[in-house]
């Protein structure tokens, strides 16, 4: 391999490097840093360095809390796990919740939660002080030097940015003089000045404290690998598909009802045993010469890569074919050394293979970084390990099954990994004083009383089923019909040669299922091609006209250009509601019948039919659900989804789908999706609604604000451009599927997940929201992961029990599944539309097509 490295090397650079940038250039030439002289590790803290009493600032310096050094980001920054949502007040605004905003329906049920009370005294605060030195001294560290000289004035509990000092303790004046002497002998003055007053529960705190946590999980021997923070000295092996595992936490200090808490989830780090030298190798013995550059960049740029001898991540943004590990790079103290000698003097490393190209990382800028000079630093492919899995190890089931019996852990078994971490925390010497010293102690795990919404009556055209559980009602409603849908008389459907059989086979079965659900099959147009996905466009071009009802397509192989090319043709070019089934799918003979079933369901809702419902005492109600994804194509594009129900019964949809060209998750697109739905819903009740539920999924950590100050703007501006008198009742509910908090109930001595329709909606809530935890799915191996919902606008004044349990309603009416599903039916319609689109179709498909859920 060697050699053909070799061969690339001549006349080849790093990509888009400028003529007169070599890998240690002056100029404009990136800083080129390595792993081994990297500053200590960073962690973002948002706080304040000045008198500003709210804790926030824009202001960006480094805090030295002892042995750590720590960023005050500035605002807007990404600093962790929701820290930006913290500040930001929304149930003030309504009236109704101002006081109360807990539910009383339902079978109270006792709980226990993975929150872990700090134990703080009621009245803690943290106090800000500023610190000036006379003479001025530049050096941040000689600053921290001379100010910590006077630990028994300052205590120990203490954390210095350069300027300002935090302390858990005040001290007695409100300006302190002190002085110190610098080793040269030069007398310096230190003023100590009291600015601010924090108390525990205020952003800038709970942002501290989380700081302060990390410093304590490292005391532990964890290291963190972005947000989290995992064991390497206790792996799990996969040697089967060639993994380790690294058991780690997802831990976030917040400020609930009444109390500060430790929120901690068990998370695991998916290492391959494989370095990037191995993976280019296989690489190269499958890939032509002339491609090996443009395929190896392909590969490789994106991924995450572990480099052991640190344990440290880093993302590879360019391959440098011209440098090697004998080159040379330049040390923080300005000497030269070859990459050879720095591995084997720093950590006994000797490379195997001297030829090897390298990888480049762009590390971030530091604050005195120039922003023209861009720091990166080269790693060396033999050392750094793969992270993640690739998409083919993601569709391989044994791997994932495999995977799963580790990383989906039963409750029992993550009560056992919590219990475990607080008890290391306490066992252990320095994590414990590091707390302390902070006024901080951790105690019990958390109990609380949620309760059991009752279940829902599934209604269907000649009955009403009362399901034995609501997790699948397929076997309660067999013997019903379906409440509405037209025959379907005029359909194509297309399959190769070679699937005729199975295809005949599979016409004839749906014909069946489809009488006893009350929908009419009639004989398709029957047409036959080549495997192909050629032959399959061109008999499509051929067959295709507007008077169609529906497309259904067999499929040869799960090859996606063939399916993409279809969803194109039938969602832009002409179209038409398609379905799409693989052939393998159709090759279970004994399951053939359950596959009808659940094929004729999806055919009925993209021709419009309705299959189900749920009682919705609501009258003239619109429910409405938003979910924006990136495009897989062109990451810079954001798909907005947006579908909106059009009748009284919430069993009819308005879909609606806009390409954003931003990198963002903001969705800009509101008011005219918004116009859009209403005059649709007018149009099918004669009447505008008195009342709209807005689910808005998709919301990542630190977008709260934007949905409060820029999306409900959108839906109440879009409302007066419709018609000056039309002014709805309007809810916002922030919907978040990934939420760390977990609930577990004792049964027969033994942690298990709590019942469907369990809601808890006070005691783990945030005192600042109107918010509730719902769990609408059964989690048939691991833990079950509740549903956060967060109120955010609300004007039409509903009762808690009321909007928790229309919330549990739309968790019922999703027609993919006959069962309840984890978020409102409408978040999901949404979801399936921005993956349609942003995975295969990569445009907004036709408007024709908004009146059917043609993306099932």
């Amino acid at each position: 391999m060697a050699e053909r490295f070799q061969d690339r090397q001549r006349g080849l650079s790093l990509k888009n490097q400028e003529p007169d940038s070599g890998p240690h250039g002056s100029g404009r030439s990136p800083k080129l840093s390595h792993p081994g002289d990297e500053t200590e590790d960073s962690a973002t803290f948002q706080g304040s360095s000045g008198g500003n009493c709210n804790g926030k600032s824009n202001i960006q310096s480094t805090i030295s809390a002892g042995d750590g050094r720590y960023v005050l980001a500035e605002r807007g920054r990404r600093t962790g796990r929701n820290l930006l949502d913290i500040g930001i007040n929304t149930r003030q605004t309504m009236s109704h919740v101002k006081d109360h905003k807990t539910g009383s329906s339902g079978i109270p049920l006792r709980l226990m939660t993975n929150l872990f009370s700090l134990g703080l005294p009621s009245q803690w605060q943290l106090y800000q002080y500023h610190v000036d030195f006379s003479p001025e001294i530049v050096s941040r560290r000689l600053k921290v030097a001379l100010l910590y000289s006077h630990e028994q004035i300052l205590g120990k509990a203490k954390a210095f940015d350069g300027a300002t000092l935090f302390l858990s303790h005040k001290m007695e004046n409100k300006v302190t003089e002190l002085s110190s002497e610098t080793k040269r002998g030069e007398l310096v003055k230190i003023t100590i000045t009291l600015t601010n007053q924090l108390p525990a529960g205020s952003p800038a705190c709970i942002q501290f404290f989380n700081i302060i946590f990390n410093k304590v999980l490292k005391k532990l021997s964890m290291h963190q690998i972005g947000r989290n923070y995992y064991s390497p000295s206790d792996p799990v092996e996969v040697p089967q598909h060639k993994l380790t595992l690294w058991p780690g936490f997802a831990v976030s200090i917040m400020q609930l009802e009444s109390q500060l808490v430790l929120c901690a989830d068990i998370s695991h780090k998916v290492l391959r045993n494989e370095t990037v030298l191995e993976f280019m190798s296989d690489l190269f013995t499958r890939t032509p010469t002339e491609r090996l550059t443009d395929t190896c960049e392909k590969e490789l740029i994106g991924l995450v890569v572990l480099t052991r001898y640190n344990n440290k991540t880093y993302r590879i943004d360019d391959i440098d074919w011209a440098t090697k590990p004998t080159d040379t790079f330049q040390r923080k103290n300005g000497s030269e050394v070859m990459y050879t000698d720095y591995y084997k003097q720093q950590y006994d490393i000797v490379l195997t293979d001297l030829m090897q190209p390298m990888l480049v990382s762009m590390l971030k800028s530091k604050r005195n970084d120039t922003p023209d000079a861009p720091r990166v630093v080269h790693l060396i492919p033999e050392l750094c390990y793969l992270t993640g899995l690739t998409s083919r190890a993601l569709a391989d089931f044994r791997l994932m099954k495999d995977l799963s019996v580790e990383t989906q852990l039963r409750p029992e078994q993550r009560q056992q990994r919590l219990l475990k971490l607080t008890g290391n925390i306490q066992r252990n010497q320095e994590a414990r004083l590091e707390l302390e010293s902070w006024g901080m102690h951790l105690e019990n795990q958390m109990s609380l009383t949620g309760r059991v919404i009752p279940p829902e009556k599934i209604l269907m055209r000649d009955k009403i089923c009362q399901p034995m559980t609501a997790a699948d009602w397929s076997k309660d409603t067999r013997d019903a019909q379906i409440i509405s849908v037209q025959p379907l008389e005029r359909w194509l459907m297309l399959f190769s040669y070679r699937n005729a059989d199975v295809a005949e086979k599979l016409l004839g079965y749906l014909k069946k299922v489809g009488y006893g659900m009350g929908f009419n099959i009639e004989t398709p147009k029957i047409v036959q091609v080549e495997g192909s996905s050629i032959s399959f466009l061109r008999a499509l071009q051929l067959h295709v006209d507007p008077t169609l009802q529906l497309v259904f397509c067999v499929l040869p192989s799960n090859q996606k250009d063939n399916y993409d090319s279809i969803k194109k043709y039938l969602s832009l070019d002409n179209p038409v509601p398609s379905q799409c089934v693989q052939n393998r799918t159709l090759n279970r003979q004994n399951m053939l019948m359950s596959v009808a079933t659940k094929i004729a369901m999806q055919m009925i809702c993209k021709i419009g039919g309705e299959l189900w419902a749920v009682e919705i005492p609501l009258k003239s109600l619109m429910v409405v659900g938003i979910n924006v994804n990136k495009d897989a194509l062109n990451k810079a594009h954001s798909v907005v989804g947006f579908v909106a129900s059009t009748n009284s019964k919430l069993t009819r949809w308005f879909s609606r789908c806009i390409i954003q060209k931003t990198s963002t998750d903001f969705a800009d697109c509101l008011k005219m999706c918004m116009k859009g739905a209403v005059e649709k819903w007018q149009k099918c009740n004669h009447d505008l609604p008195n009342r709209i539920v807005v689910y808005r999924d998709g919301v990542g950590d630190g977008q709260l604000r934007m949905v409060v100050d820029y999306e409900v703007p959108q839906l109440l501006n879009s409302f007066r451009e419709t018609r000056a008198d039309f002014s709805p009742k309007l809810s916002v509910v922030v919907v978040r599927k990934k939420c760390t908090t977990r609930f577990f109930r004792h049964s027969d001595r033994e942690m298990q997940n709590p019942p469907l329709g369990t809601l808890v909606d006070s005691e783990a809530t945030r005192p600042e929201w109107y918010d509730f935890y719902l769990i609408s799915q059964v989690a048939r191996q691991g833990t079950v992961n509740p549903t956060h919902y967060n109120v955010v606008f609300d004007d039409n004044g509903l009762k808690p029990d009321h909007m928790q349990r229309l919330t549990y309603k739309m968790c019922h009416l999703y027609y993919n599944w006959p069962g309840v599903i984890r978020v409102p039916a409408p978040c999901q319609y949404a979801h399936k539309l921005t993956f349609l689109v942003g995975q295969s179709i990569h445009r907004e498909p036709s408007l024709e097509l908004s009146n059917t859920l043609f993306y099932l």
